[in-house]
């Protein structure tokens, strides 16, 4: 659990903040792996305009959800209230972090099922219900490759994690059946990859172009694109698989997924 890591003895005293959305559209956990934790820290010590989220002296611990409706957060922050600011709508407090706990920020996720629309509770009620899911080797910031089978990204994230080492590696070497979903339609494109660079080079190639070469691709502006594309894989292969192996298991896929009637392949 995550208090037989963290050790936090004084947990009357201790709130966990869940950090979901700030403003209505603004999501921590892309800010986190942008780097901007001043702006992460800005929601974490928020006040809004009724209720003060901390008292002076209490410790918080910030967890920011991963993907939307998922119970798995990352633990991105624990310190101290050193001073009240009294302000609303604002931040309200100035603080320190607690030096003992920064090895774990960015490393631990925890899985834990929220059915509260309150954000902010206090660490007695809920941190027996924070199971570890998770240590990273590395601070989480989305270039751990997860898993062939684990692969569904967005056309924003697409362009941050393809130049991954971790990627590169495991992209450049296998040949794959892949899929994009066009989120605001439903639309589905099934591709294949086999020549030089196989994946890596496929993946690149709808980052650089958004369209790939594809008919039907090259019908939608670049925009629709970056922001109703997802990427996944249907089938991986090794790079001596023949090709004509690859190329029979799209067209399968193809029928299967009826992408050639009702999605955007041509052949």
């Amino acid at each position: 659990m995550l208090n037989d890591i963290l050790q936090i003895k004084d947990l009357d005293n201790t709130k966990i903040r869940l950090n979901v959305m700030f403003g209505g559209n603004w999501n921590p956990i892309e800010v986190f792996k942008d780097g901007n934790m001043d702006e992460i820290l800005r929601g974490h010590y928020w006040n809004y305009s009724s209720k003060k989220s901390y008292k002076d002296g209490q410790i918080t611990v910030g967890l920011i959800r991963i993907k939307p409706n998922e119970d798995l957060w990352l633990l991105i922050h624990v310190g101290k209230i050193t001073k009240d600011l009294n302000k609303f709508n604002d931040v309200g407090y100035e603080f320190e972090v607690l030096e003992k706990y920064r090895k774990y920020f960015g490393r631990i996720i925890v899985k834990y099922k929220n059915s509260s629309q309150t954000l902010i509770r206090n660490a007695l009620t809920i941190i027996n219900d924070c199971e570890i899911h998770q240590i990273l080797p590395d601070v989480f910031d989305n270039d751990l490759f997860p898993g062939y089978e684990n692969i569904n990204i967005s056309w924003q994230e697409l362009t941050r994690v393809i130049e991954k080492d971790s990627w590169k590696t495991a992209l450049q070497n296998q040949k794959a059946v892949y899929l994009i979903t066009d989120i605001s339609n439903g639309k589905k494109y099934v591709g294949s990859a086999y020549a030089e660079n196989m994946l890596l080079n496929r993946w690149q190639n709808y980052v650089k172009s958004r369209h790939g070469g594809n008919v039907q691709l090259k019908l939608l502006s670049k925009e629709h694109i970056e922001n109703n594309f997802r990427y996944s894989i249907l089938d991986i292969f090794k790079s001596t698989t023949d090709d004509k192996v690859i190329l029979s298991r799209e067209s399968w896929w193809k029928d299967t997924l009826l992408t050639r009637k009702f999605g955007y392949n041509s052949n």
